[in-house]
């Protein structure tokens, strides 16, 4: 029989990552586990500062790979440089519903989206875990801002947040390093817009990128390389391998194993406990179940979900966790693919150094401070940025190579980011008859937007178009791509939390209601999803959990 831990963390992005930190810091032995690759910090980020000449393709994805079958080349946001952290969706398929499109994008390594993600970091704020209840729509958070405020500040202090105060409601400032400082354009445009656009802000983009060393964790303040997605062997951003993984590490409690695929959690159903994980070794397909005393499960909502749904009976068609009847439902994902973009007259003898990671902030304007009658609830904020593209090479020699030290146009462009709202019927469930390379039922999605979202969208393109006209800015366009759950990578939901077991599958804890030793702390346990990037909140709920879960255990509830 395998050794007993007193906690198995499965996944190892944000969530588990925090998750082995925490418990391990408590004292607890912990196992990791994970279905992708080892990564190490450092060594395993194989174009770390290389140059595009130095990369297959010079870090452009081949055209016959994007026009074949590959999923994740056409819409993974996937470089050559990053294509091994992310989920081979050949060998590892999905989505065999037939319900509507979802872009399921999962990563394929040890770290998980904390190697991949966009790192802008936001706290959400108290109408955010209001608006299901003031509203009326089902999925009351059981929690609201200030059961998490002194969570957030607990993370940031460790992550590195930079951004700067504003003093918003409908944003809450966070414990910032300094700011990455806008250019010269945003500078002019930030003035412009909240003078001909009064009620909107324009602010610096709040990233966990290093403004500041942070020498105790051994990371350097970030170099504007903009090759973030290739991992950063100085730390710069906040990552499992630079920084909770160390840390867990370093207290001699942990066990790591990649290349583990759990399929499922055994479960004592008199006692309501769960007892193991079962997990099939990726390499050489041997099956096994490793014994614990308490489950944190980080897979990623989607993944989660997954393993939930399959935690069955032997005939059964119902998980062990689903005595609420609501495990796979109120999926949510932020709808985008809608933005705004032109021309920035003047400043043409400046150009930027170096290439930040990030760019400016629109926080949420809509539906704040008690406006009504604008067509659909909740809302949305924008991100861009300003740049100058050097300028195309015209005729030859000496005038094409004078040509080239050129710069066209400061131009801006900003897409939004919408909430969603979570409906019933938008649900993940287990294909009835195939299954994945490890006897798993594959995934099915039927997961839609709905008219709010697609008028939200409409909203937020006609208010882009016509701020950037009242800017002062030239050549003012828009633009509209397909709406696709999944395609923003921020998906929710599944597996809620709330008060009453007979709507919620987990707790204020984001415990379990159905077993009190296993805890979900990714995304899954959302019962909304704002408009502003989640992942700093799964952190903190995830932290929040650890510390109550451990307080459980030692006095002997768990």
């Amino acid at each position: 029989m395998a050794d007993m831990f007193d906690a198995i963390v499965i996944g190892s992005g944000v969530s588990g990552g925090w998750a082995a930190k925490e418990l391990t810091e408590k004292g607890l032995r912990v196992l990791m586990l994970d279905r992708g690759v080892m990564v190490e910090h450092g060594q395993d980020y194989d174009y770390d500062g290389k140059p595009a000449y130095e990369i297959p393709a010079r870090d452009m994805m081949p055209k016959h790979l994007i026009d074949s079958d590959y999923f994740i080349a056409k819409n993974g946001y996937i470089a050559p440089s990053s294509q091994k952290f992310y989920n081979n969706d050949r060998l590892n398929p999905y989505a065999y519903g037939e319900g509507d499109k979802f872009y399921w994008i999962r990563p394929g390594a040890f770290g998980g989206k904390s190697l991949i993600w966009g790192r802008w970091s936001f706290r959400w704020s108290p109408e955010d875990f209001e608006a299901n209840k003031r509203e009326g729509i089902d999925g009351e958070w059981p929690i609201g801002y200030d059961d998490l405020a002194p969570w957030y500040d607990y993370v940031e202090k460790v992550v590195g947040v930079s951004g700067s105060r504003e003093n918003l409601p409908q944003l809450p400032d966070s414990l910032f390093q300094p700011p990455m400082q806008m250019n010269v354009a945003e500078k002019w445009l930030k003035e412009k817009l909240e003078a001909s656009s009064p009620g909107r802000k324009l602010i610096p983009s709040r990233l966990s990128n290093l403004t500041e060393d942070k020498p105790d964790q051994g990371r350097s303040k970030c170099q504007y390389r903009n090759q973030c997605g290739r991992g950063c062997s100085f730390g710069a951003y906040f990552s499992t391998q630079a920084v909770t993984l160390p840390a867990a590490r370093a207290t001699g409690r942990l066990t790591l194993r990649p290349d583990s695929v759990v399929t499922s959690l055994d479960y004592d159903a008199p006692r309501r406990r769960v007892t193991g994980v079962r997990v099939v070794d990726a390499k050489t397909k041997q099956v096994e179940v490793i014994p614990a005393r308490m489950v944190f499960l980080c897979a990623s909502a989607m993944a989660s979900n997954q393993i939930l749904m399959n935690s069955r009976a032997p005939g059964s068609g119902k998980s062990h966790f689903d005595s609420s009847g609501t495990l796979g439902r109120y999926v949510m994902d932020h709808i985008f693919r809608v933005g705004a973009a032109g021309d920035i007259p003047g400043f043409s003898e400046f150009i930027e150094y170096g290439r930040r990671p990030g760019g400016v902030y629109i926080p949420r304007f809509r539906n704040v401070g008690g406006e009504e009658g604008v067509g659909f609830r909740r809302g949305y904020g924008y991100q861009g940025s300003a740049r100058r593209e050097p300028a195309p090479p015209k005729g030859f020699g000496a005038s094409m190579k004078q040509g080239m030290r050129d710069y066209g146009p400061w131009k801006f462009a900003m897409g939004a980011f919408g909430e969603c709202l979570p409906y019933e019927d938008n649900r993940v469930s287990l294909h009835a008859d195939k299954v994945d390379r490890f006897g798993v039922p594959l995934m099915r999605f039927d997961v839609r937007f709905r008219e709010n979202e697609i008028r939200m969208m409409d909203d937020a393109r006609a208010e882009g178009e016509k701020m950037l006209r009242a800017a002062g800015l030239l050549n003012v366009h828009s633009w509209r791509g397909e709406h696709v759950p999944g395609d923003a990578i921020h998906e929710m939901g599944g597996a809620r939390m709330g008060h009453d077991p007979r709507h919620a599958v987990l707790n204020k804890w984001s415990q379990a209601h159905d077993a009190a030793n296993l805890f979900v702390t990714d995304g899954a346990q959302m019962a909304s999803v704002s408009c502003v990037n989640p992942s700093l909140t799964f952190m903190a709920l995830t932290a929040r959990a650890a510390d109550h879960a451990v307080r459980q255990l030692k006095a002997g509830a768990i």
